[in-house]
């Protein structure tokens, strides 16, 4: 497709695979870049490359997938697995302060029984398949909405295929040279995965955590069907447990879900994934391991998000490049593309900068512009 656009708009004759090729040394660059100054920052001889300080920033993790096949034969689809890649969204925003909690009843989105369905058809709750009709969801009346949320200013993008502790030194270098720590309020977002917490830990430790409150949202929902009865009785109970989440009161969830799990049972250590005992400890785990991040009214008149929308949006503009069971990659291929693609949709213009600051050929004298 580039090749073609090349040679449609700029009549540059240019093969598809040279542009691979380009684009693969472009992307060695970028990483190369970017890890010296991981570098410079495990050093602490970093300097922020932004004058001014941000008044409200966040940083969001989450991962993606990508197909890579074995080494050392060729094209094609080798021996293919699926891996993840990881990809950090840095964004400073605008939002307002606030006294008491702006929104303390949840949105309305979050009391339609087809859109909550259709937001937890996905492998974070990993969904038991329970069946069930759906039900009409009672009609709850709702104060005059405050705008709170904050607002995107500026993003930038981390993306590799590196393990947790190096995909934490590149997130941690990329806020130091943004000029984050300056900043006089900070939020780290991400779902519950263990490795984002430790992230947070030894990265971003003087940052507010916050649990994604859409993992939240699925992990109640699941434990509602879980818990059995009527359509009414397991939506009713969702809404107790979602709105208790959005309003910061996790003991009493917790003390429900504990309530239902000593009437239907622990589950046995040979339990499926689907037995729904199994499903409601789960997500009973997964709170009490979040409690300490969920302290929603605080994180809204701090004017902070509350969830990971801005990394879960820049996690699709990724996979459309990478991800796809007709795409194969070597490791070293999709690291360079990978950068590519997060200088791509970097807010900074890093990638032009980069390419009008490439030397030239060694063999002719490069022309002023």
């Amino acid at each position: 497709m580039a090749a073609r656009t090349l040679r449609l708009l700029a009549d540059v004759s240019i093969s598809g695979r040279h542009v691979g090729r380009l684009t693969e040394a472009v992307g060695a660059e970028l990483v190369a870049t970017r890890d010296e100054q991981a570098e410079a920052h495990r050093r602490r001889t970093l300097d922020a490359r932004v004058p001014n300080t941000p008044d409200v920033v966040a940083v969001e993790v989450d991962g993606g997938r990508y197909q890579c096949r074995a080494r050392g034969h060729g094209c094609g689809a080798r021996s293919p697995q699926w891996r993840e890649d990881k990809v950090a969204c840095l964004v400073t925003l605008t939002s307002t302060a606030h006294d008491t909690d702006p929104q303390p009843e949840p949105p309305a989105c979050f009391l339609d029984r087809k859109h909550v369905g259709n937001m937890t058809q996905c492998s974070v709750a990993r969904a038991p398949g329970i069946a069930g009709g759906a039900a009409d969801p009672p009609v709850v009346s709702s104060p005059e909405r405050i705008d709170w949320q904050p607002e995107r200013v500026v993003r930038t993008c981390v993306a590799t295929t590196r393990d947790s502790e190096a995909f934490g030194r590149l997130v941690g270098a990329e806020a130091k040279a943004r000029n984050f720590e300056a900043a006089g309020r900070r939020a780290f977002v991400g779902d519950g995965q263990a490795y984002n917490w430790a992230i947070q830990k030894r990265w971003f430790a003087e940052y507010v955590a916050v649990v994604d409150f859409i993992h939240v949202l699925g992990y109640v929902w699941q434990a509602a069907r879980a818990s059995g009865g009527s359509d009414a009785e397991q939506w009713n109970r969702y809404v107790r447990g979602m709105r208790g989440g959005w309003q910061g009161r996790v003991s009493e969830v917790l003390a429900e879900m504990d309530r239902e799990q000593e009437r239907i049972g622990e589950p046995p250590e040979d339990a499926e994934d689907t037995d729904v005992r199994v499903v409601l400890e789960r997500a009973r785990g997964y709170l009490k391991n979040n409690a300490d991040r969920m302290k929603y009214p605080e994180y809204r008149k701090a004017g902070l998000p509350v969830t990971s929308s801005w990394v879960e949006s820049l996690i699709k503009e990724v996979n459309d490049r990478v991800k796809g069971t007709e795409k194969f990659w070597n490791e070293d291929g999709v690291e360079s593309v990978l950068a590519v693609r997060a200088a791509v949709l970097s807010d900074d213009e890093r990638l032009a900068k980069h390419l009008a600051a490439r030397p030239g050929s060694p063999f002719y004298r490069r022309t002023a512009a």
